[in-house]
C-alpha cells in the first residue's frame, strides 16, 4: 500500500507544525518577551527605588592633612571633613608604625555642625614609636 504524498501547499504548513512555528506559537513567544520586558523594567524601577538612586543622600568627604609624631606614644593627626550641615558622623583615625602595622587607634565622635567643612586635630597614643597618623574611614551616625 503507498501513501499519498502531501500536496504542494501542505507540506510547509506540516512542517512548520512539526517544528513548532505555527502562528499560535509565534503570538505565545511574542507575549513571552514582552512579558519578560516589563518584569524586567519593573525589578530595575524598583532596585533604583530601594537602592536610592533618585534621591539625594547624605554624603561625606575626609581627608588628611598632615600628621606630627609628638613622641614614641603619640601622633597627632589633622584632618579635614565635609559633610551636610546638621548630620553627625564618626571618624576613626590611626597611627600605623614602620612595618605599617596598627600601633594607635581613636574613634572619634564628630558632632552635627552648621558648617560643611571643618578642620580637626586628634592625638593618637600609640603602643610604639609610629612613624604616621591617618583617617581610616568616617561613617554617617
Amino acid at each position: 500500500m503507498t501513501s499519498p504524498l502531501p500536496s504542494a501547499d501542505a507540506a510547509p504548513d506540516a512542517l512548520a507544525a512539526r517544528y513548532g512555528r505555527t502562528p499560535r506559537a509565534a503570538r505565545r513567544t511574542r507575549l513571552v518577551i514582552v512579558l519578560a520586558a516589563i518584569a524586567f523594567a519593573v525589578v530595575f524601577a524598583l532596585w533604583l527605588w530601594w537602592a536610592g538612586l533618585l534621591g539625594t543622600s547624605a554624603q561625606l568627604e575626609v581627608k588628611d592633612t598632615g600628621h606630627q609624631v609628638v613622641d614614641d606614644s603619640t601622633v597627632t593627626v589633622d584632618w579635614q571633613f565635609s559633610v551636610e550641615p546638621g548630620t553627625p558622623a564618626r571618624c576613626a583615625v590611626q597611627a600605623l608604625n614602620s612595618a605599617f602595622a596598627i600601633v594607635g587607634w581613636v574613634v572619634v565622635d564628630v558632632p552635627a555642625s552648621d558648617a560643611r567643612t571643618r578642620d580637626f586635630t586628634q592625638d593618637v597614643r600609640t603602643t610604639e614609636r609610629a612613624v604616621t597618623g591617618l583617617i581610616y574611614r568616617c561613617w554617617l551616625t
